[in-house]
């Protein structure tokens, strides 16, 4: 899950909201669907690129800043799951500041005299048209597995062949897949315990890729391998990271092994620091490699989508949380011929984004009520479907994108609400309805 950062938005006025709904009922899965082979169907331009709606410049939208007491950067716990303390107002010292008093005939300041907070402002969901659209060639759906502690996960990929599937550490598990599912393309990762960027970057993605390689070379049915978790090196870093992420590509190759470069956190880079990262990028497209990302929202999937980078001119179809990837390849990528094949390694509902409407909630599941009653749908199922669906028809515009994979199936306790299993059934039904 993301290592909450600061990300350069305004504040948004937050919405007191419901609670957390129980998971619907769990549907059967549908029959089991032919493996085949995943045909990119989307339309593109004479040279290639994908259509982009003209850009309109506007005046920055007030928008949320994810920050947590004090100011500070989140930091993970001993498990790598995220602080969840709701974000307070500070100064620039990091201490917490009251609400501001008015002098009553200038003398002290009196609590009769404070002025009235003025009512929230209620948020609405911005709700697309999301009906399924199988024209657009087969569902990019796929999963995140935490843990593959549930016969709900092979299941899903038996019935379901989803286009792509992410392990964390135990890996055992992916022959599985690739052996129900050929083409569904794997991710793995082996946890690293110090992300630091002293030294040389390439002596240490060398020690990385010595230190991991009797467990890599244990996983051959891993298509591609990624490092670091969600890095966040910003401006003065970028640049030591895209030459040990190089790097690693490299000493990967040397063994027949293929690099997932990035890895970034949700929000994150910002498009100046990505252009400091593409060297790491020609060394992926010269190996074979790919790049992946980290896509959350909340309190739904729509949050934000169509608003700007900072400093930068609106597009409808992107935003600074999801499909932040577009910003990347159309004014990056795609301009230097390096159009690499991209999967979003971690996607879904995080509630842990801070100062943003809704309630509070962290996984999918404790928004199941808001969304119900902001018209999402019926239940709360069928309500987190319906997001998914837009999310997919977005995502199969863009040919290079590989897939999604929905954090997470296998959590536990650790992940209790963002917990996939009992939605994986409803998943399989829509995945295999987008099959030619």
């Amino acid at each position: 899950m993301p290592k909450r950062i600061l990300l350069a938005f305004g504040l948004v006025l937050l919405v007191a909201c419901g609670g957390r709904a129980a998971v619907g009922p769990a549907a059967t899965f549908p029959p089991e669907a032919t493996a085949d082979g995943r045909q990119p169907t989307a339309t593109t331009t004479a040279d290639g690129r994908q259509p982009t709606a003209a850009p309109t410049t506007t005046a920055a939208p007030a928008v949320f800043l994810p920050v947590l007491p004090g100011g500070a950067e989140a930091t993970p716990t001993a498990d790598s799951r995220p602080p969840t303390a709701d974000p307070i107002a500070t100064t620039d010292s990091g201490q917490p500041t009251a609400a501001p008093t008015t002098i009553a005939g200038g003398g002290q300041p009196t609590a009769e005299s404070a002025p009235a907070n003025p009512p929230p402002t209620p948020y609405v969901s911005n709700i697309p048209d999301f009906t399924p659209r199988p024209e657009l060639g087969p569902s990019k759906l796929g999963i995140h597995v935490a843990r593959p502690n549930s016969p709900a996960i092979l299941a899903f990929v038996r019935a379901a062949h989803p286009a792509v599937v992410k392990g964390v550490d135990d890996l055992g598990f992916l022959a599985e897949v690739k052996a129900a599912s050929p083409g569904t393309v794997t991710i793995g990762r082996l946890s690293v315990e110090n992300q630091d960027y002293g030294g040389e970057p390439e002596a240490a993605a060398a020690a990385l890729v010595a230190a991991q390689l009797p467990q890599l070379v244990q996983h051959p049915s891993v298509d591609y391998w990624e490092g670091w978790n969600e890095p966040d090196p910003n401006l003065d870093r970028m640049a030591w990271y895209a030459r040990f992420e190089a790097e690693r590509v490299r000493q990967l190759a040397a063994h027949g092994l293929r690099a997932a470069v990035g890895g970034f956190s949700a929000g994150v880079p910002e498009l100046d620091e990505f252009v400091l990262f593409v060297p790491a990028i020609e060394a992926a497209q010269a190996h074979g490699g790919i790049l992946t990302l980290h896509e959350y929202a909340a309190p739904d999937l729509t949050f934000l989508y169509g608003d700007p980078l900072p400093g930068y001119p609106t597009y409808p179809d992107r935003g600074p949380l999801m499909f932040r990837y577009r910003w990347f390849y159309r004014d990056v990528l795609e301009p230097r011929g390096l159009v690499v094949p991209l999967v979003i390694s971690e996607a879904g509902i995080d509630g842990i984004l801070g100062n943003r409407p809704g309630p509070q909630g962290l996984g999918w599941q404790d928004f199941q009520e808001f969304w119900v009653a902001q018209g999402w749908g019926p239940d709360g199922q069928t309500a987190f479907l319906n997001q998914l669906q837009w999310l997919d028809n977005e995502a199969r515009q863009d040919d290079y994108l590989i897939g999604y994979a929905l954090f997470t199936a296998g959590g536990g306790r650790a992940w209790e609400t963002y917990e996939l299993d009992s939605f994986l059934p409803r998943l399989a039904e829509y995945v295999v309805s987008q099959k030619p």
